[in-house]
């Protein structure tokens, strides 16, 4: 069942405070940061949605998948208690998400929850 507003979107933030997706973003050219913030707007009135946007990688994580200009770049979100929360952004260099980047997520989201 679709909410009936937006859903805000936040990044994830360490425990320093750190916004990684948001310091990632920045360091992109301004036209694929345009790319990939409508793709997240796309997520946020539209969730839950599905592919070719959006694809779940395991439970509690979705991909969005922004097509760049010559490369593909990929955010890792979760939601929770109706929130989006921006994970992990990286491009996207291979067939499949690299294990190093699927599993910094999932660390992120075990502390999102208070695990470590």
């Amino acid at each position: 069942m679709k909410p009936n507003r937006p859903l805000p979107v936040v990044f994830y933030r360490s425990g320093k405070n750190n916004e990684p997706v948001r310091d990632w973003l920045k360091g992109l050219p301004r036209n694929e940061r345009r790319i990939i913030g409508e793709n997240i707007k796309k997520v946020q009135f539209g969730w839950p949605i599905g592919m070719p946007l959006v694809r779940k990688i395991e439970p509690d994580l979705w991909e969005v998948r922004s097509r760049l200009y010559g490369r593909i770049a990929r955010i890792i979100l979760t939601v929770h208690d109706d929130t989006i929360i921006l994970l992990h952004g990286f491009i996207k260099k291979s067939q499949k998400i690299p294990a190093s980047d699927k599993r910094l997520a999932k660390k992120r989201l075990l502390k999102l929850r208070g695990a470590s």
